[in-house]
């Protein structure tokens, strides 16, 4: 069969490799990790000058990806969704540390901490130092809270 193999390996090795890239990631290096085992293995072929030696080795490397380094490479690459400050705060209870008035803001401390605060319905009564309230949403770095 000869070196064709080899080096038809390597080829497809790298245009896996590219596509990765192009694709941006969007295979999770799958596509880029069994690009490197093929084109490894056909590099393995052209020096043992062994059709064989290639295929069998892009065969292992690719298997050794996927038995061993595959679901710690996910594991790594996995992104929880975690809601940033403002997202987290809304839904939550907060303590007044000032007064919030019907037309005057006040300050909320939420966890460790505080937050320039105004009522949602200025029809709402005023809210006192020590008082809970609940965040409702967020419009800046106001709290609208009832």
């Amino acid at each position: 069969m000869g070196n064709w193999v080899n080096w038809l390996l390597v080829i497809v090795g790298v245009l896996c490799a590219a596509a990765e890239l192009a694709l941006g990631a969007l295979t999770g290096f799958d596509l880029a990790l069994v690009g490197a085992s093929l084109a490894a293995g056909g590099a393995i072929g052209l020096l043992t000058q062994s059709w064989y030696a290639g295929l069998i080795s892009a065969a292992a490397f690719a298997m050794l990806y996927f038995a061993l380094f595959r679901r710690w490479l996910k594991a790594k690459l996995y992104v929880k969704d975690q809601q940033s400050n403002v997202d987290a705060v809304v839904g939550k209870m907060g303590v007044v540390t000032k007064r919030i008035g019907l037309r005057d803001c006040g300050l909320v401390k939420v966890g460790s901490e505080e937050w320039r605060a105004e009522l949602v319905q200025p029809a709402d009564s005023a809210r006192e130092v020590g008082a809970d309230v609940q965040i409702v949403s967020v419009e800046g770095v106001t709290l609208k809270v009832k």
